[in-house]
């Protein structure tokens, strides 16, 4: 057995990965969705501010590779860099691509919808221009037969005066709707632009905006992911929800406890910790599918030492992590981010996230695992 030196010491690899082959069917005691992160051109010549740049056909497969896990895909989101180096042309243009891929493979699929088409430059838009921006998203989504997540907008967080232009929006928008939406809270630990959103910095004020909106439209709306890194928080909503409103998880930090749920219910899954874990996260709820809690847990809980790693502050950045996991595993053949990214997290943090998916078996290779580690610390002059 080899040695890899880490900056946090000398690491022994394993060598055999786990066993979760694709072809099985998607869970059916709860909903799990992936987001899924994007690919970019690594021959791209960009510099930091232009569009971004994406190979198209790797990311189309990594799409591929959840589905074939029996996972739904949640595209164009935070974990595609929405907001941090992808924008709206490239989003429009990845839900366009994505949402015909899960039709020609059968895939489920469900597409973020916001107003990121608008001036990102401090400046408020009136309420009318963020209903636009968001009607001209939402439009998009449905023509392509994906499913909308309204996504928290900054350009709303600007223009809002209070939790009524919240309220009205979100009428608005729904009423626009023609199919049951899924409504996202994004947390300022995400993006810091999204700080007092639903009118408050009050989080008990906010979530009762925040309810108010579903109360009012319960028809047109699926569910709510909740990405607050607050397990009680999530317990709370989803008790206070109405019957047939689903709560998703955004929860990176809980998401075992969350999905297992308790005698008053359970949270559904929409998580960008579920784009590396994937294959490990489907095969859990299927075992949760048969009633095994405990199995479910033992396959589950020691994932969220990762996650919390990959998620730790500064939170927005853990799409470095995420990207740099799938390149060990081989689902890209580099590590290039749009925006340039990858240069987010440290060499260390790097490491330590390496360690941690090999120790859970989540790389399909271990030997390509570990040989493209050995060749990053060579980049930063630390191989032995």
């Amino acid at each position: 057995m080899t040695t890899i030196h880490l900056p946090q010491g000398p690491y022994t690899p394993r060598t055999t990965p786990l066993d979760l082959a694709p072809g099985a069917t998607a869970p059916d005691s709860r909903t799990v969705f992936s987001a899924a992160h994007v690919v970019a051109d690594p021959y791209a010549d960009t510099a930091p501010g232009d569009p971004a740049a994406v190979d198209w056909e790797s990311t189309l497969a990594f799409r591929r590779h959840l589905w074939a896990h029996g996972l739904g895909v949640a595209e164009a989101m935070d974990t595609a860099q929405r907001g941090m180096g992808l924008d709206w042309a490239g989003a429009a243009e990845l839900i366009r691509r994505s949402a015909a891929e899960a039709k020609a493979v059968g895939g489920r699929i469900a597409c973020g919808v916001g107003t990121d088409q608008l001036p990102d430059d401090g400046t408020a838009p009136t309420l009318a221009e963020v209903r636009s921006a968001y009607e001209g998203q939402l439009a998009l989504a449905e023509e392509h037969g994906a499913q909308p997540i309204l996504m928290a907008s900054r350009a709303l967080a600007r223009a809002a005066s209070g939790p009524e232009d919240y309220l009205a929006t979100y009428a608005h928008l729904l009423r626009q709707a023609s199919e049951p939406v899924i409504l996202h809270w994004l947390g300022p630990m995400f993006d810091p632009a999204l700080e007092g959103y639903w009118g408050s910095s009050d989080l008990d004020a906010a979530t009762d905006t925040f309810l108010k909106v579903i109360a009012e439209h319960p028809d047109k709306v699926d569910g709510i992911k909740i990405s607050l890194l607050d397990a009680a928080r999530e317990i709370d909503v989803r008790r206070r929800l109405p019957g047939g409103v689903r709560c998703y998880t955004g929860d990176d930090f809980n998401y075992p406890e969350l999905i297992a749920g308790d005698e008053r219910g359970f949270s559904h899954a929409l998580l960008g910790i579920f784009d590396p874990l994937g294959p490990l996260a489907a095969h859990a709820v299927r075992v949760l599918d048969t009633g095994d809690v405990d199995g479910f847990r033992a396959l589950l809980d020691p994932t969220v030492e990762l996650s919390r790693h990959l998620f730790q502050r500064p939170t927005r950045f853990y799409k470095t992590g995420v990207v740099f996991l799938a390149w060990l595993a081989g689902h890209q053949d580099h590590f290039t981010m749009v925006g340039g990214l990858q240069s987010a997290r440290s060499l260390p943090h790097l490491a330590k996230a390496y360690e941690l998916a090999d120790r859970l078996g989540l790389f399909p290779d271990p030997e390509l695992a570990e040989h493209r580690m050995r060749a990053l610390l060579a980049v930063h002059g630390g191989a032995r």
